[in-house]
């Protein structure tokens, strides 16, 4: 290759800086993409010219393989993509690698509102994607022949990103278009053949023809030897797709070494083109819960690479879905504010989370065993779905599990819709507990009159438990009601006479209730005879219209303040130490504190003074043994 004129020396334009410092930083905030951006053009340029040959056959040889290939020379630190496709005349190159320095520019900038996700979009629709070789590069080479164009006719385009650019003439040019970008000595990284190899298989692996390095096995020395597949597996009929193919791609995907629990692989045509491939793991991520580290939808535009875990893809609750989602409508420079208020993107997010539940629902009626290893690890987050996701609430409401009274093994096996089938026809409501545990949620004292009754209760220990109830107040016209707040209404399960007894102990106990509400001060808003004991002596009750304690000692854990609410006390008038006290009682203060204490115990709530409880407890059991003796 030859030079066949003096290379021309042309001036940016004065805004030129301005635009390309607003697309590096507004546009391109991984800079791996530049690889990403060249490839695509190369790729672009064949396809182009294998449009064009269809009319002028003389573009191409017969048999020839369009390819694109990527070489690095470390000791120069520069890096080469070449690709053999339809290439550019002089005109071309000034018209499309200098697009920036194009008259339309000025204009252009004046549109510019400041907005940088809205100026991000504005500049990827002008198409300047070459410019983001200057993300790693301090200087940057191009040479390129048009085909059909003599060897002569060669164009060699030369810039440092700066204020100039140079171009000229050249022969000897092979058709096509070849860009070396001489790195800056802080991007050494990428003259690295395995750092580079990654960034294809992560960005373009799915590119329809080869991309080729050179071969790394010594035996093949001057060999190049293909980098990506080459074949989009969600491009192909899911019938010609194998388990085997499924798998591979999935731990690929992933680096998870089991099979996925699930597939789904689907192709939507119409108004709005895309097509989609879902994984639903088998084991939970070590950072399922980190809200904000996912790894989740990798978006494809045309097998193009866009962006991973797109979070406008898939909702939160859904975290754990893996996959990738190939829209034919989009443009390449989608960015993520791009996709936060597009209507595309939305209904292809609500289309999404329709199959993905669809698909839990079926393996919950169809593959019990499975979705029960699904719950297991998942479980916790698609509750959240309940709360943020008020469009598809029935459809989660119905694959929820629970612990219950019924199966009290920790598996959370109970569904609602089973809850439901095994109500009496008198029951009002589906009841449930809160707790911070299994065991503190199944041994509570508000279970009492519930088992006596032979009335089924959901155990709920997980945090999320509380968010959830908040939003799912009802299910098929029942109301689900907390045993642990308000006044509790069994009456359809009490016979007048039991209803008579419990109106007259409680007028009874109206003294000596109002003498312990008087000792408890502050502690309490009530002090009440309880209709919901039957073997303990007291419990606390939170108002209808309070959080609860639970809720409250989860939002104290989380550093934030709680509404400050105050419990009601309930005392067991059957009990043998509720029977023995009086208002005139000579120890009734310490009784009442210890039974407010052993209570708040009770429902997993920390004592504010251990130490002056065990001393009350051990001096009244002292003055026990001694009255005993």
């Amino acid at each position: 290759m030859s030079e066949t004129a003096s290379p021309q020396t042309h001036s940016f334009q004065t805004e030129v800086k301005q635009l390309l410092q607003l697309m590096i930083h507004s546009l391109y905030s991984n800079k791996e993409v530049f690889l990403r951006e060249l490839i695509s053009n190369g790729s672009d340029a064949c396809d182009r010219l294998r449009f064009a040959a269809l009319t002028d056959a003389g573009l191409m040889e017969d048999g020839e393989t369009l390819s694109i290939r990527v070489s690095i020379d470390e000791a120069n630190k520069t890096i080469t993509i070449k690709d053999n496709g339809i290439g550019m005349t002089e005109e071309e190159v000034i018209e499309n690698i200098g697009t920036i320095a194009r008259s339309g520019t000025k204009q252009f900038l004046q549109a510019l509102s400041g907005d940088a996700a809205n100026d991000a979009n504005l500049i990827g629709q002008f198409g300047v994607g070459f410019y983001s070789s200057f993300l790693v590069a301090q200087k940057v080479e191009l040479t390129t022949r048009h085909a059909g164009q003599p060897n002569s006719a060669g164009v060699r385009w030369e810039s440092e990103g700066e204020g100039e650019y140079t171009i000229n003439a050249v022969d000897g040019v092979e058709r096509g278009t070849t860009i070396t970008l001489h790195l800056r000595d802080e991007e050494e990284e990428f003259s690295q053949a395995y750092r580079l190899r990654g960034i294809i298989s992560r960005y373009s692996d799915h590119i329809s023809l080869p991309i080729e390095m050179p071969s790394e096995d010594k035996e093949k020395n001057g060999e190049w030897e293909s980098i990506n597949s080459g074949s989009a597996l969600w491009s192909r009929a899911k019938s010609e797709v194998t388990e085997e193919e499924y798998t591979r791609f999935y731990q690929t995907l992933t680096y998870d070494s089991e099979d996925p629990l699930a597939t789904l692989h689907n192709r939507v045509e119409g108004t709005l083109e895309y097509t989609s491939l879902f994984f639903i793991p088998k084991k939970a991520p070590f950072d399922l819960w980190d809200r904000e580290q996912r790894h989740g939808i990798n978006l494809y535009v045309r097998r193009i690479f866009i962006m991973d875990d797109s979070k406008h893809l898939m909702p939160s609750y859904l975290r754990f879905v893996r996959g990738v989602v190939d829209a034919a409508d989009l443009p390449l420079n989608v960015s993520r504010e791009f996709l936060q208020n597009n209507k595309s993107i939305d209904r292809i997010r609500s289309a999404s989370v329709k199959k993905i539940l669809a698909e839990l629902n079926r393996l919950a009626e169809k593959e019990p065993e499975t979705y029960s290893t699904f719950w297991k690890e998942f479980g916790k987050v698609l509750k959240e779905g309940i709360v943020e996701d008020q469009d598809n609430k029935t459809v989660i409401s119905d694959l929820l599990r629970f612990n219950s009274t019924r199966t009290e093994d920790g598996t959370q096996s109970e569904s609602l819709a089973s809850y439901f089938k095994r109500m009496p026809i008198k029951q009002k409501a589906i009841y449930y507990i809160t707790a911070d545990s299994h065991y503190a949620a199944s041994t509570s004292p508000h279970l009492e009159i519930f088992r006596k009754n032979d009335i089924e209760v959901l155990l709920l220990s997980d945090p999320v438990d509380e968010w959830l109830v908040s939003s799912l107040t009802e299910y098929k016209d029942k109301p689900l009601k907390s045993i642990a707040k308000g006044a509790l209404d069994l009456d359809d399960f009490s016979t007048d006479a039991d209803k008579k007894a419990n109106e007259d102990k409680a007028k009874d106990l109206e003294s000596l209730t109002e003498k312990m509400r008087e000792l408890l001060g502050e502690k309490v808003s009530s002090v009440r005879v309880s209709h919901r004991l039957t073997d303990s002596p007291a419990c606390l009750v939170a108002d209808e219209s309070d959080l609860g304690g639970n809720l409250e000692r989860i939002l104290q854990s989380m550093g934030q303040t709680a509404p400050e609410a105050k419990p009601i006390m309930e005392v067991n008038p059957d009990h043998p130490l509720i029977k023995q006290l009086n208002p005139e009682h000579h120890q009734l203060g310490d009784w009442t504190q210890v039974l407010f204490d052993q209570a708040a115990l009770s429902e997993g709530a920390p004592l504010t003074e251990p130490a002056a409880y065990v001393q009350k407890v051990n001096e009244l059991l002292t003055k026990a043994v001694i009255a005993e003796g």
